[in-house]
């Protein structure tokens, strides 16, 4: 029995479609999406050039390259200017840190959406170090303030992901993501199934958001550019039994990753909150142990009001890891740090422009480290 026979439903009902990843054929919605068509660049033939298993899952995108760091200090620009000037300004005609330069620190960064919480802790230990070392300078505050902040992360189990390699004894790996309208879920998905593909997994998106016109049409662009399928269903038809259907194709077409999109929707909703329920209800009866993750995308240059979507999602539903899109068109990359800090959940994945490279795991050390210019 093929694919298309095990979703092949009676006239009259929903089909689950899938896009083959042999099709190279694009779709043109007709109102395409401002977030697929604008933040995302041509996939290279190259790019697209079958590789072997072995070669997709080589030490290739297990080490933090040269490009890959280029991309992070590019996208935290804004981000490292405001913060670098206004700790310059804090510190100028100081010899010494006193306690008017921690004081003038903590304006720096609250303002830069670091978060209250969060800056208090950094203080306290910048204050620790100050008296262990008996005398620090202001011209060692950069690498104070960059080794203190990455120790910080650690210390609150935020750990690295290596790259998008799956355990063999994970697969099918479901991700559910979630998050409001306007975050960039359905892109964030889109470059997901990307680098997913790339590191040599076999990829499946679910179109979950069956409320929105556009929500299914974008993710089949996706679906083309990328070159995995798609499962949809009709308009309007239940979100559940689409989560269902594509964890149940890629558990038959032995897929290593599933990715289903959901609506779009605030914390407040109680109705759609109680979707999300369903839906993860539904597809434990294909895989018990899905969802594997539970992606909360958050929009950077919101600043804090990342941080309270962050919250109030987290308190509604079993968020187990964040995605932090639109770095570089900010100034309040700060918040990064806030988030992960906070919440102990890690941010497994950051967003750091249009491209569909510029998605990049998470990793706090360069992550630190670019922002203090190192």
């Amino acid at each position: 029995m093929g694919l298309f026979d095990v979703f092949k439903k009676k006239d009259g009902e929903e089909q689950a479609v899938v896009v083959p990843q042999s099709e190279e054929s694009s779709l043109q919605p007709s109102a395409p999406s401002e977030e697929s068509l604008e933040q995302s660049e041509s996939i290279t033939a190259e790019e697209q050039t079958p590789q072997s298993a072995e070669g997709k899952k080589s030490l290739l995108g297990r080490f933090f390259t040269r490009e890959k760091k280029e991309t992070l200090d590019k996208g935290l620009e804004k981000t490292k200017q405001g913060l670098f000037a206004k700790i310059a300004h804090t510190v100028a005609g100081k010899s010494t840190i006193d306690d008017d330069v921690l004081d003038d620190l903590e304006e720096v960064f609250i303002t830069s959406d670091v978060g209250v919480a969060t800056t208090i802790k950094i203080l306290d230990r910048i204050q620790e170090r100050v008296k262990k070392d008996k005398y620090v300078g202001t011209s060692d505050l950069n690498d104070m303030l960059c080794d203190e902040i990455t120790q910080l992360l650690a210390d609150n189990n935020n750990a690295d992901m290596e790259d998008f390699h799956v355990p063999a004894d994970m697969r099918p790996y479901v991700i559910m993501v979630v998050g409001v309208n306007g975050v960039g879920k359905t892109t964030t998905i889109g470059k997901l199934a990307y680098h997913y593909k790339q590191a040599g997994n076999n990829v499946v998106l679910g179109a979950a958001d069956t409320y929105r016109a556009a929500a299914d049409e974008q993710l089949e662009i996706w679906g083309q550019r990328v070159g995995v399928p798609v499962i949809k269903h009709n308009m309007g038809t239940d979100p559940a039994s689409v989560a269902y259907d594509a964890v149940a194709s890629a558990k038959a077409q032995g897929a290593d990753v599933v990715i289903i999109d959901t609506a779009g929707r605030l914390h407040n909703n109680v109705g759609l909150m109680r979707e999300l329920t369903k839906i993860k209800t539904v597809m434990k009866k294909v895989l018990p142990e899905a969802p594997n993750e539970v992606l909360l995308v958050l929009d950077g240059s919101t600043g804090q009001n990342a941080f309270e979507q962050a919250k109030q999602f987290v308190a509604a539903t079993e968020v187990n890891a964040l995605a932090v899109t639109k770095l570089d068109g900010t100034a309040k990359g700060g918040v990064v740090i806030g988030i992960s800090d906070q919440f102990q959940i890690p941010v497994k994945y950051i967003g750091l422009g249009e491209g569909i490279e510029h998605l990049q795991i998470f990793r706090r050390e360069e992550f630190v480290r670019s922002l203090f210019g190192k």
